[in-house]
Formats: structure tokens, sequence, C-alpha cells
């Protein structure tokens, strides 16, 4: 049976932005499946400009997402336990974490070979120098993160479901 409240939706602002993440986010996955396997000496042309590109992008929409969230006030809280609630906390603090932190590594293991990353045609600042061992290691980090993120994705997708299909408390429905 439904709950006998209603459940106010996130702005159309907020939801634009949740979606287009959402879809940087797929395509993102699809080209780095996808793209070759970088080595020493290769240059960021094909899907591994199309990558950096992507990452760039994450990065952008997220910050106005931040800001867009501080700024704007939320739906309310909806009913439920305090195990539930702690969970989705957590899940949405760690995915808005490593969707700021993850593309951050990228760019730093970008620098450390040397590529220039630019966004709608300014040059972006190197995060670690050329040849950067540290630049490097954040790469391999980078790659097994895009694990726990998927993970993160999974659990996100599973609680929205949980709540729609078991709850049926309109929680899905705030973000559509």
């Amino acid at each position: 049976m439904a709950n006998a409240f209603s459940v106010s939706k996130y702005d159309p602002f907020a939801r634009l932005l949740h979606w287009l993440i959402v879809a940087l986010l797929a395509a993102q996955y699809v080209v780095a499946w996808t793209m070759p396997e970088i080595h020493r000496g290769m240059q960021p042309v094909g899907l591994i400009a199309i990558h950096l590109t992507l990452g760039v992008s994450i990065i952008a929409v997220m910050v106005v997402r931040l800001l867009w969230r501080f700024v704007r006030k939320e739906p309310g809280v909806v009913e439920s336990s305090a195990l539930t609630r702690g969970v989705a906390y957590l899940t949405h603090v760690l995915l808005y974490v490593l969707l700021i932190v993850q593309p951050l590594m990228g760019w730093a293991n970008a620098s450390s070979r040397g590529w220039r990353l630019a966004f709608f045609g300014v040059d972006l600042p190197a995060l670690s120098p050329t040849g950067s061992g540290l630049g490097h290691a954040l790469g391999d980090v980078h790659g097994a993160l895009a694990w726990v993120m998927l993970g993160l994705i999974g659990l996100h997708v599973a609680g929205a479901l949980y709540h729609h299909l078991v709850l049926r408390d309109g929680v899905l429905r705030r973000m559509a």
C-alpha cells in the first residue's frame, strides 16, 4: 500500500542535471570499455580523447550540480527506517565524491602523460607534472574505482526500484 503522504519532486534543473550525469556516465563506461588499453607513448586520439572530454564534462556538470544543491531546497525526507536513510545518505555521498574524484584522478593521469586537456577550447592546467609517478598511480586507482562507482550506481538504482516497487512511496517519481 502506498504511503499516505505526497512526495514533492526535485526542480526541473536538478532533474536535468541528474539525468545528464546518467547519460554522461553511460557514455563514459561504453567508451572506457571499448577504447584501447593505454600504453606508454600513446596519444589522446579517438576514443581516448572522447573519454577525456567526457571526464571533464562530468566534473563540470557535477560542480554545477553541487552548487545547485546548496542553493536550492531539496524535496522533503521520505518516511523510512534509519537503516534505509543511512544507506541512501552514504550511497549519495560516495557517488558525489567519486563523480568528482574519479575524473580528477584520470585528469592527473592524463597530465602525467603530457596530454593536454581542454574544455570548450579552454586549455586546462595539468594536475600532475609530465612523468609523475603519482599521476601514473592515480590512473591505476582511477581504473579500480570505476568498478566501485559501478557498484554504487547499482545500489542507487536498486534502492530507487525498491522504493518504487516494494515501498511504493513515490521516491522514484521525484527524479522523473
